[in-house]
């Protein structure tokens, strides 16, 4: 839909559209909700997304679920909830250069980890194991099966009800998706969220936002935690740069705000080049419009050939310096035995669940994807409570 002579309504607010691109998604011209809702007069579409994820029980408890670090290892420390705070910051920036709609970004980056289990990528890992004779776990669809049903806020409708574009954009921000995970495919027979094409500019964003923050503030993470020196980055491509740069300038300055600089720097340099390629992109494969996004034959916001080798080296430091570090190995391996436990518990008891997750009459299989809701909606905090309380003999922790 094209912005040309567009007037701003009652229903936009104060938030007027004629800045987008014709290839932005508009919030007016929305697909709408699953279930159908009065229009507000003070909001737009995209705005009530963002505001109900804010406001969702699963987004504030990404505060206590780990990034890399366990959350009692230091106050410092990325959680999921800064981490997608500062994917949101990053997605608005980006969705301002390239004239697309900055509230749906910021409503899919805030969104995009809910469905993450306690523990991070260990966490996920454990529960994929649990539930491999059950139809499987994917986080990416966890996020679409909690803002759809497992929030329950709303007296007409489980889920939040979100947009058709916000949940679009949650499920395939990172491209189209040829087998769909369980949960997504129960999803979608309901409300065909065209699994198989690309996802919307915004949604696209919000996913490079997401490489741009980790590959930035995990940088900054890592050398916090000792697990290696400015040394040890001197190695690596821009960043070896931008630490001579930094020195040359600035020899007398400390650590911790040559760190903060090179990130700075780093983030800059990634965008730049994320928005000089997405235009080009836009251009060379004519995207006049949403429906062009979609039918394109590949994904549209992406760095350049040349920048993402050099992320690519980047990666694998992080991989080998802190992603495998024994002292990161030590507490992930830790961490997937709590869920495991945890699973293998409840599955041979199912009645040892709170009152509102057990269900006396389900199957097995249906009672394992309660448990698996159950247990991914922890935080790394309740599930070791919950571990200790279930397995610790001492009887003051019960």
């Amino acid at each position: 839909m094209s912005s040309t002579n567009k007037t701003p309504t009652l229903d936009q607010g104060a938030h007027c559209q004629l800045y987008l691109a014709p290839y932005a998604c508009f919030s007016d011209a929305s697909r709408g909700r699953l279930y159908k809702e009065e229009y507000s007069s003070n909001r737009t579409e995209f705005q009530r997304d963002r505001d109900r994820i804010l406001h969702s029980t699963a987004f504030r408890r990404l505060e206590y679920k780990t990034q890399v670090f366990l959350y009692n290892e230091g106050d410092h420390y990325r959680t999921r909830l800064t981490h997608s705070l500062e994917v949101a910051q990053l997605a608005r920036s980006l969705a301002r250069i390239l004239r697309v709609d900055e509230d749906l970004c910021e409503a899919v980056a805030i969104a995009h980890d809910m469905g993450h289990s306690p523990f991070g990528h260990a966490g996920e890992d454990a529960l994929k194991e649990c539930m491999k004779d059950f139809n499987g776990f994917d986080h990416n669809a966890q996020t679409i099966r909690l803002l759809t049903k497992l929030e329950k806020k709303y007296a007409d409708f489980d889920g939040l009800n979100l947009s058709w574009e916000c949940l679009e954009g949650a499920a395939k921000h990172n491209g189209p998706i040829k087998n769909p995970p369980r949960a997504l495919v129960e999803y979608n027979n309901t409300h065909d969220l065209e699994l198989n094409s690309y996802a919307s500019i915004e949604a696209q964003v919000a996913a490079i936002s997401d490489d741009i923050a980790y590959n930035s503030h995990d940088i900054e993470d890592g050398l916090r935690a000792g697990l290696f020196t400015i040394e040890n980055l001197k190695t690596l491509p821009i960043i070896s740069t931008e630490i001579e740069k930094f020195q040359r300038k600035h020899p007398q300055a400390s650590d911790i705000v040559l760190i903060n600089e090179i990130r700075s720097n780093f983030i800059k340099i990634m965008l730049d080049d994320v928005v000089k390629h997405t235009l080009e992109n836009i251009e060379r494969l004519k995207i006049k419009n949403v429906d062009d996004v979609r039918s394109a034959s590949q994904q549209i916001v992406k760095f350049s050939d040349e920048l993402n080798k050099k992320i690519t080296e980047i990666r694998k430091f992080l991989m080998e310096k802190m992603y495998r570090h024994h002292k990161v190995l030590i507490m992930t391996n830790k961490a997937k035995r709590v869920v495991k436990n945890l699973f293998d518990f409840y599955i041979e008891n199912p009645s040892c669940l709170p009152p509102q997750w057990f269900k006396p009459t389900a199957s097995k299989n249906e009672m394992a994807i309660i448990i698996a809701d159950f247990i991914a909606g922890m935080t790394d905090r309740y599930a070791f409570n919950q571990h200790r309380k279930i397995f610790d003999t001492d009887y003051t922790n019960l």
